[in-house]
């Protein structure tokens, strides 16, 4: 034992030391290409650099990470210590939602974009309380695992599959869209071979050692990420504040904020962008109410226009312009209601700016209410969704003991402290800088920043000039949330090894993370459907082969699907959370604090939870085109808000209505429930 203890404690030093050595490098390596900026070096070139010297750093640590070993491959073989542990949860964690998309959603929605901050940091309160420890202590590979020995049967494994599998594959899909975006910003390459350069990084790290690989490509991950979240915002609050800590300077901030939104909403010429917005709005309802009559007197118009223009003999510019607006007017009916529609839809941007600092914005009660719901939703989702996400919980299997499990729960929140800390002081001063110095400005003399954003996704960025006055008016400006943490450097002015440094650290959130994902849903696939229901005899290295194999296929689908863009990573991030809350929570925590929940129970409980989320979010989201009414004004993506309960109550009725567990089953979840800070598994980590 005591040697046990001393090969801990030397492999945590020598980690110590090397990740120091690296940390030290890597910030040489930063310093080197801003040198290299102010003598010459092109933009390009800095994309080039980070983008490459990253992916190559992490693709050289899976290689020296590759085993064939199946503890190895499944759980690191469960030496990572809990400081480490932690850091590769925070960098597993903090996917491309939490770098790219929160501050973002923050900056659009203020007050009520702390609802993911909320939820996200208070689901590891859950993980340490109800999960973490319990699922260390029955060891095994997997969260279907566990579900399997606990209730017993193929048929509650082959549901923990599918849960694991959908809500992983809608989860990694946020994470290669992110990547996407990154790549093609910042090296000018297509959005599609962006996101296959990107993968390439993320196949060789998880590929080749497995969970080994991740988990020590993740920590180097955290390291980029965090220094690259905290530069910008250290800059910006120095350049605003005078203080390099700009958390102290929050509040400061927020109320420079609120005093330029009252002056940008008195503005007599954002209300009259505003007003043409409403006006247009307006005009698209009453099309929208008689389509034929409005079809045909457009139509009647445009070409009454041409055919006066031909006549009159005006100058051929007129008549050219005459013509294009024929040209461009719906061929169909079907093709006119999508306009007046998307018309319709100007009436959101018709509204002022809203207040930054103001909770639950609506123009009565009743919206009011209705924002108020959302939030709890959100923040409950993302909660019990935080406890349940099987990439997330497969971490603690990884630690050498239960007390490591419990330990490595805290660097966790710690790790992530220090970004969730951050990003409502990035949102407020981006911001503040839009609002000093976009609002105002030349259509002339826009800076390159917007021209190129544009150019990557018109949905990230546009800024057209609906009035016609040649001045930038915040009403004009639309801006995607995925984009405000990218360009923040660039939107800034500071040097562009910033943009660069930033970008790296978005693309190690998304890669970290899309390692882990992938793995869970290879593992379900090779470990708890081939080895476990088909093949129980395959060797180590078969089942190994098997997972690599199945790596790169769901892979290779994942991108083709993100290819499609179903939607924003925050949308994408908060749906797979609702479906682990749907799926996974109720099963899990009823089966280590209820002997009595069963299997019937466990199957018909996770089946409904998870059908009711999917039904939900498929019927409700603009994206599969069904559009049906919102039960309780609830978004799609807090539709766990429905199927964790309805989970809960199933499980609860159907085990008291059926037979009990084992006698067995009822010893296991007697070992489970009081972990022994040195205690060995009981169920055989080897099979």
């Amino acid at each position: 034992m005591s040697s046990q203890v001393f090969s801990h404690k030397t492999f945590n030093q020598s980690l110590k030391k090397y990740y120091s050595f690296y940390t030290g490098g890597f910030i040489a390596f930063v310093l080197v290409l801003a040198v290299a900026e102010q003598i010459g070096m092109s933009r390009a070139w800095i994309g080039y650099w980070f983008l490459f010297a990253t992916i190559g750093l992490y693709a050289g640590i899976g290689i020296m990470a590759r085993t064939a070993e199946v503890a190895e491959y499944y759980v690191a073989g469960r030496r990572v210590p809990a400081f480490f542990n932690g850091m590769a949860t925070g960098a597993d964690w903090m996917s491309a939602a939490s770098f790219i998309g929160m501050a973002g959603t923050l900056f659009l929605g203020g007050f009520d974009g702390l609802a993911w901050v909320m939820g996200w940091t208070g689901g590891y309160c859950l993980v340490a309380l109800f999960l973490a420890p319990y699922l260390r202590k029955f060891g095994q590979f997997t969260i279907p695992d566990f579900l399997a020995e606990r209730y017993g049967g193929n048929i509650v494994r082959t549901i923990g599959i599918i849960s694991a599998i959908t809500c992983s594959f809608v989860y990694v899909v946020a994470q290669i869209y992110g990547v996407g975006l990154i790549t093609s910003r910042f090296t000018g390459l297509e959005f599609g071979i962006g996101v296959f350069v990107g993968l390439s990084g993320i196949l060789v790290c998880s590929m080749l050692g497995g969970m080994k690989a991740v988990t020590w490509t993740q920590v180097a991950q955290y390291i980029i990420l965090i220094i690259a979240y905290m530069t910008p915002v250290v800059w910006l609050g120095t350049k605003h504040t005078g203080i390099p800590i700009p958390q102290f300077a929050y509040g400061y901030t927020l109320q420079k904020v609120g005093d330029l939104e009252k002056k940008i909403t008195a503005d007599p010429k954002e209300q009259e962008v505003r007003k043409i917005f409403a006006d247009r709005a307006a005009a698209g309802r009453a099309a929208l109410a008689a389509p034929d009559k409005s079809y045909a007197e457009g139509k009647a118009k445009v070409e009454k226009a041409l055919a006066d223009a031909k006549t009159a003999n005006v100058p051929a510019d007129q008549i050219a312009a005459a013509e294009k607006s024929v040209a461009a007017y719906p061929k169909d009916m079907a093709a006119a209601k999508a306009g007046w529609t998307r018309e319709t839809g100007l009436a959101a941007r018709a509204a002022p700016p809203r207040p930054h600092a103001e909770p639950f914005v609506g123009k009565d009660e009743a919206a009011r209410n209705t924002a108020r719901l959302n939030f709890i939703g959100i923040v409950f989702c993302m909660m019990f969704g935080t406890a349940a996400l099987p990439h997330i919980l497969m971490r603690y299997y990884t630690t050498p003991s239960v007390q490591q499990a419990r330990v490595s729960v805290f660097w966790s929140l710690f790790f992530i402290f220090l970004l969730y800390f951050t990003a409502p002081c990035l949102a407020v001063l981006a911001k503040y800088d839009m609002y000093s110095n976009l609002v105002g400005s030349s259509f002339a003399s826009l800076p390159a920043w917007a021209a190129a954003w544009a150019k990557v996704d018109p949905g990230l960025l546009n800024i057209t000039d609906f009035n016609k006055d040649g001045i930038v008016q915040w009403a004009e400006v639309v801006i995607g949330g995925d984009l405000i943490v990218l360009a923040t450097p660039e939107i800034a002015g500071l040097p562009y090894v910033v943009s660069g440094l930033v970008a790296a650290g978005g693309l190690a959130a998304a890669l970290s993370t899309a390692d882990g994902l992938l793995l869970t849903i290879a593992n379900a696939l090779s470990h708890d459907l081939y080895y476990k229901m088909i093949d129980p005899h395959a060797s180590t290295t078969k089942r190994v082969t098997i997972s690599k194999v199945l790596l790169v296929v769901v892979a290779i689908i994942a991108a083709y699907v993100t290819s499609l863009k179903p939607g924003d990573i925050l949308f994408l991030v908060g749906a797979a959370f609702s479906l682990a809350a749907s799926a996974f929570f109720p099963p899990l925590v009823m089966g280590v604090f209820w002997k009595r929940a069963n299997k019937w129970g466990a199957i018909i409980g996770m089946a409904a939870g998870l059908a009711i989320c999917v039904y939900y979010m498929v019927t409700r989201y603009p994206f599969f085109g069904i559009n049906m009414p919102l039960w309780f004004g609830l978004s799609p993506v807090s539709a766990g808000m429905f199927g964790l309960p309805l989970g809960v109550i199933t499980i609860f009725v159907v085990s008291l209505l059926t037979s009990p567990p084992s006698r067995e089953v009822q010893e296991l979840v007697e070992h489970v429930r009081y972990p022994q800070l040195t205690g060995d598994t009981m169920v055989s980590e080897a099979r």
